[in-house]
């Protein structure tokens, strides 16, 4: 198949896949009659014969825009093995993309580009670069990789790569071969090479900088005496407007003339001039339009850029920010008439007059000693909250402020004073509902929305891990952006979460050797702490497949170091000084709340149990059985006048940490893998650990949280494929009964196992840690078969005072019936410490060494009952069966 072919069947691909999404009508060689999807009116279109951007027919209302080789990456991919090069045809694969993707006819740009290769030790691919030569003789050249490479860094993070740097560029810029600058041209200059293409197919000589900072006053230098006008069309961002702003000056101290062009931008994405190029919006009059935008940039003071926007739009009232403050601009009538009528006498009639006049006439003043920037709008699902994100800048700067605003808020000129001097220290608004609405339509025609989370951690409906300053999706770290929002491909995401705040680290300060410290402080159990918490930035998608994820009990004396671990773990996900929180000392509705502030994070409960229960109300460890499986633990409703209730799903995982061991049902003592601590294997190396471990700065470790993220694909793959292994390997021991422990254990092995492989764990650590776990399921079932340790003590002490005085059964060898209160007399009369009489009573009836029966009257055979003929025979007793419970 020849190359023409193989670019018809891309062709061909991207009209049936736009025809399917979009509903195209194909009349003639358009399509048209497509659904927008921004404005959801009829009214897209593309060519058919270079269906390369697609667009809004309602370009002033919508203006939607869209390059199909972000929406199809697919069909523009694999150019390496579709388009080889062969010693005929070399530069066959860049010749390929720079026409199908980026709209250049090799036939025009033959000479201008040669190719090359690109590959990187850490990356995924080798591929064929677009190689534009600087200066060929000192072999300086930029090159467009064909095909992105993802670098996978030896710290586990990954980036990608697009283009490549080969010497040093400074003060030099890259011109297509063959362009002639002459005396009195105009020179337009962008970042990219592709750029300066895009310019220079539609007829405007334009050279590439290669990167915003670059000053090319060696290329400057060279055309100095030829009267060269220069335009700086940069990136339309905020380090593009910048450095033209130096440009500018930097060249006006060299004596040229400059002028700038800027490309408006859509929350679309970047628009560049290949962009644009591609869109058919390089005419006469999208230059024109350029250019506008770019005097603005460049005007000396607030009235010149005023008659500038008057001069294009013929407003008679509007808004002007210029050097972060805001100005009302406006025409006083009298005056604009009074010399309307002189310039008229004086022959002086048009656009001539019309403009001295206006100039006359028109007055500025302050509205606001800031700028006011309405950045996107943002809702809360949850609680059908919104707000608008603003940006609030000054012309110093100190007090800039991004905040939000509330549709009341924002309605009257009044509110929005108020409600900015709240949130911006020395912001005032001065205008009045008819100016700020002018402001209002400005911003909020179209305005971004943000999709947003009440959490910190993993969104499980958009697949991304979403911090405070990084998110996590696909292996990929994306820092947030200066508008506090992360844009993930398609997808604009933020957390409203303001309760809790992750200190994450960089590679560079990340301390590798922490585990060997856990190990040396704590052994196999402190590595399977470790694997737990590892393991709940993973909950949410173990979940979705295994339907649960265990608990995890870290119990042991006063003094063994739980503490320590607990708060370091917490450490190695960004959360420094804490350890966690007491369920006994907060509400239901705290509960409720602490549990749903995190996804893919643990809750760490701590010292619930008390030694005083008659006067502490205890926490119901059965609150916590649906978080087992990530549902709801509170619903509660919704104050809008309907029957709707908020029932958010439980998203992180359980930490459970006290001095004794949980006492509850035998579902919440199954959900559990237990771990016990105590100072008998303290050395003077495991202190000197821990106390590593406590000084050790969160910097230094919390890097782990998003290189375990990072490998998310890898470590589900992982627990996928080993834990029904190690299940079915702990179902084969013969004290192993209860599929749900062997289920738990299995899920932790698994977990130990992915861990081993992200922190390059020894194998004598993993082996020992997996055996302990192995362990540690038998003894759970052990503990689950075993009694309640109050119901173990209320028979000891049965025991101990003698059946013959306490059991009231005339079948005693069948029955144990008991009086509680009878009970509890005689034990006092021997000193003996009986519990509590209303904890026996919630927790009698599970007894299994003697199985409970009921609570019934019985007519008493107990010796001290019948010599006493006041005492009436019959007595209210529990009543038991001499065998275990089966």
């Amino acid at each position: 198949m020849n190359k023409y072919s193989m670019a018809e069947d891309v062709r061909r691909e991207v009209v049936a896949r736009l025809t399917s999404d979009y509903q195209f009508k194909p009349i003639q060689n358009w399509l048209r009659q497509g659904c927008c999807p921004e404005c959801n009116r009829r009214e897209l279109f593309v060519n058919a014969d270079s269906p390369w951007v697609i667009k809004c027919g309602r370009e002033n209302k919508c203006g939607f825009t869209a390059n199909v080789r972000d929406l199809y990456p697919d069909a523009f991919g694999k150019f390496n093995e579709k388009f080889p090069a062969t010693t005929e045809k070399p530069n066959a694969t860049a010749d390929a993309y720079m026409d199908f993707v980026r709209g250049f006819s090799p036939a025009k740009t033959k000479g201008w580009y040669r190719q090359g290769k690109f590959r990187h030790p850490y990356g995924n691919r080798e591929t064929a670069t677009v190689v534009f030569d600087i200066s060929r003789g000192q072999d300086i050249f930029m090159e467009r990789l064909i095909e992105t490479v993802l670098v996978k860094n030896p710290d586990g993070t990954t980036s990608s790569r697009k283009a490549n740097f080969v010497g040093g560029h400074k003060g030099l810029w890259w011109q297509p071969p063959g362009m002639k600058i002459k005396d009195g041209d105009e020179i337009w200059l962008v970042e990219g090479c592709l750029d300066a293409i895009a310019l220079h197919m539609n007829g405007i000589k334009a050279v590439a900088i290669l990167s915003c900072v670059n000053f090319p006053d060696q290329k400057l230098e060279a055309i100095r005496n030829k009267n060269i006008t220069l335009v700086w069309a940069l990136d339309n961002d905020a380090a593009g407007r910048r450095d033209i702003r130096k440009h500018v000056k930097k060249a006006s101290l060299m004596g040229f003339i400059s002028k700038a062009a800027l490309i408006p931008q859509k929350d679309q994405g970047k628009i560049d001039w290949n962009d644009a190029h591609l869109a058919r919006q390089l005419g006469n009059q999208d230059i024109e339009r350029y250019r506008f935008h770019g005097d603005l940039l460049l005007a000396p003071s607030p009235m010149e850029k005023a008659l500038l926007i008057w001069q294009r739009y013929k407003s008679r009232g509007f808004v002007v920010e210029f050097d972060k403050r805001t100005y009302w601009f406006s025409i006083i009538q009298e005056t604009y008439s009074a010399h309307k009528t002189t310039l008229a006498d004086r022959n002086i009639t048009g656009e001539e007059a019309e403009e001295e006049a206006v100039r006359k006439a028109a007055q500025l003043h302050q509205i606001a000693n800031c700028t006011i920037k309405f950045l996107y709008f943002q809702q809360s699902r949850q609680t059908d909250e919104s707000w608008y994100y603003t940006k609030i800048e000054f012309p110093h700067g100190r007090n800039n402020q991004k905040n939000t605003f509330t549709g009341g808020q924002i309605a009257t000129a009044s509110e929005l004073r108020k409600r900015l001097l709240t949130i911006a220290p020395g912001a005032v608004f001065e205008g009045n509902t008819h100016q700020l609405n002018w402001i209002l339509k400005k911003y909020l025609d179209h305005i971004r929305t943000v999709e947003t989370t009440d959490f910190i951690g993993y969104s499980k409906e958009h697949g991304i891990y979403v911090f405070n300053n990084q998110a996590v999706a696909a292996g990929r770290v994306i820092d947030i952006n200066d508008e506090d929002f992360f844009e993930v491909g398609k997808t604009s995401i933020k957390s409203l979460n303001q309760s809790l705040h992750l200190q994450i680290g960089t590679a560079n300060d990340y301390n590798p050797r922490w585990p060997e410290l856990v190990y040396s402080a704590y052994g196999a159990k402190g590595l399977i702490a470790t694997a737990f918490f590892f393991g709940s930035l993973f909950a949410e998608q173990i979940r979705a497949t295994q339907k649960s994820y265990p608990f995890l009990e870290i119990v042991g004396e006063a003094g063994a170091g739980k503490s320590t671990l607990i708060e370091f773990l917490w450490k190695t996900l960004g959360r420094s000084d804490y350890e966690g929180f007491d369920p006994n000392k907060s509400t239901l509705a705290a509960r409720a709340r602490i549990f749903t502030q995190v996804s893919n994070l643990p809750v760490c409960l701590i010292e619930s149990d008390r030694e005083d229960k008659a006067k502490a109300k205890q926490f119901d460890w059965d609150e916590l059985k649906t978080a087992y499986n990530g549902r709801a633990s509170r619903a509660r409703g919704l104050k809008n006048g309907g029957n709707e209730t908020s029932e958010p799903p439980f998203r992180g995982s359980i930490v459970i940490s006290q001095n004794a061991a949980v006492n509850a049902s035998e579902a919440i003592m199954q959900r559990i893998i237990h771990t016990t601590f105590d100072t008998s294997g303290h050395t003077a190396a495991s202190k000197s650990a821990a106390d590593a471990l406590a000084s050790m700065p969160v910097e230094n470790v919390s890097f782990f949280l998003l290189k375990a993220a990072a490998a998310e694909k890898t470590v589900l793959a992982t627990i996928a494929r080993r834990t029904p292994h190690y299940e079915k390997q702990l179902m084969a021991l013969p004290d192993l009964r209860s599929n749900r422990i062997a289920k738990n254990h299995a899920q932790m092995m698994a977990m130990t196992e992915a861990m081993a492989e992200i922190l390059n764990l020894p194998a004598h650590m993993k082996n020992e840690t997996l055996e302990a776990l192995s362990n540690a399921a038998i003894m759970r079932q052990r503990s689950i078969a075993a009694d309640h340790p109050l119901i173990e003590e209320f028979w000891e002490i049965y025991e101990f005072l003698g059946e013959n005085k306490l059991n009231h059964s005339r079948t005693p060898q069948e029955t144990i019936a008991i009086n509680l209160n009878h009970l509890q007399a005689v034990a006092h009369s021997y000193n003996q410490p009986l519990p509590p009489l209303s904890d026996l009573k919630k927790i009698l009836r599970s007894s299994k060494s003697r199985r409970f029966i009921d609570i019934k009257a019985v007519n008493s055979a107990n010796e001290a009952y019948q010599s006493n003929a006041d005492r009436a025979k019959t007595v209210k007793c529990w009543v038991f069966d001499r065998g275990a419970r089966k």
